[in-house]
């Protein structure tokens, strides 16, 4: 080989080299990029709520603009990424929904679950708050469509999906619903993720099925579904994603006991989470929630809270209901199918001052985690 070759060679080499590496660097910032990005149309609200802030001032800094849906960033001016720490982040509420349809294309359901989670990534603790879906509640922006605004808590998330032509925002049944508790609740969420019942299976398959000791047997049988599916032995059992949904949504006692199988279940998918192995399983959890979730949550949000998730001790999850006490069973005229139907009767006022609080981190309160109150279970 000549001299000129080698050179020739070496420029060309080179030349190659740095293209990798340009190639290399804009793939990255393109993947960054994306992760940052909502999977779904952000919350939208009548009125600007102050937020928690997503920012350290310098000195001399102008105040930052504040956004209905922020983004959750690191304090430090370090670049982001999806597997950071998830320590020092804001705190964030999240407006999650079961949806009790199975169709992946959520034009139609109801709000089978309904939960405000309130993330505190400082404190490493999620607290659960469960609304009853048949509060008898105003739902905004469907008068005009129904000739009424009173109807049950559940059929807001259905009156916002696009299947009805109720309501327009890009939000859909998630953001009327939040439009609905922040009415009536004073709930104001930063985030929404809505998941039917066959992406929750396909998520706790996902992640290799759920470990769930029951302390004694449960049978969910009932006079028109005497199924065996129904009913779970007591003792330690590992659960499929279609068992832990079953499980989930038996209701033959009452809908507040439903509410403690239900517990039971998020209880063994944060033990599950928090196995050093699942950190491999996010990009496949991941492509489940890109286009088969209802969410405004982003890959690197998605990320941080499973990253929270391995980090944080089973007992820093509280799962907290309304007191029995404020509910009465009652009936209502519905309107719109012309017939009585069963409601919860409470005081929204006294909900409120809970919701207050719940979002304030005050109830439930560190305490419970050492000495459970009613209506407030943890995972041990």
């Amino acid at each position: 080989m000549t001299r000129f070759q080698k050179i020739t060679l070496g420029i060309l080499s080179m030349l190659a080299c740095a293209l990798l590496l340009t190639i290399f660097f804009f793939a990255a910032q393109i993947y960054l990029g994306w992760t940052r990005q909502p999977l779904g149309p952000a919350l939208d609200y009548p009125t600007v709520w102050e937020l928690p802030p997503t920012w350290t001032a310098s000195p001399g800094a102008s105040p930052p603009t504040i956004t209905r849906a922020p983004t959750l960033k690191f304090e430090t001016e370090t670049p982001a990424s999806p597997f950071l720490p998830c320590r020092d982040l804001p705190t964030v509420t999240i407006l999650a929904i079961g949806v009790d349809a199975r169709s992946e294309e959520y034009r139609y359901g109801r709000a089978d679950v309904i939960r405000a989670v309130r993330v505190d990534f400082k404190a490493q603790r999620v607290s659960m708050l469960q609304f009853p879906r048949d509060l008898w509640v105003r739902i905004p922006e469907v008068r005009d469509n129904l000739g009424t605004d009173r109807q049950k808590l559940n059929t807001a998330y259905t009156y916002g999906n696009p299947g009805l032509h109720f309501w327009g925002h890009p939000s859909q049944g998630p953001g009327l619903l939040a439009r609905t508790l922040d009415l009536n609740f004073g709930l104001q969420a930063n985030h929404y993720i809505a998941v039917n019942m066959n992406i929750f299976v396909d998520m706790v398959d996902a992640l290799g099925g759920l470990d769930i000791t029951l302390p004694e047997g449960i049978d969910g049988r009932s006079s028109y579904d005497r199924s065996e599916r129904l009913v779970f032995p007591a003792g330690a059992q590992h659960l499929t994603g279609e068992q832990a949904l079953t499980l989930a949504r038996i209701r033959n006692i009452s809908v507040f006991q439903r509410e403690s199988y239900q517990n039971m279940v998020m209880c063994a998918l944060q033990e599950e989470i928090e196995q050093p192995e699942t950190v491999l399983k996010v990009p496949a959890i991941i492509s489940l929630f890109r286009d088969n979730v209802q969410t405004d949550l982003s890959p690197e949000q998605i990320s941080q809270l499973a990253c929270l998730g391995t980090s944080m001790p089973r007992g820093n999850i509280l799962c907290a209901s309304f007191p029995r006490e404020l509910f009465k069973n009652t009936m209502a005229y519905d309107p719109i199918a012309k017939q009585d139907v069963f409601i919860w009767e409470s005081d929204f006022d006294e909900l409120s001052a809970y919701v207050s609080r719940f979002q304030a981190g005050t109830w439930p309160d560190s305490s419970i985690l050492s000495t459970p109150q009613p209506g407030t279970s943890g995972c041990e």
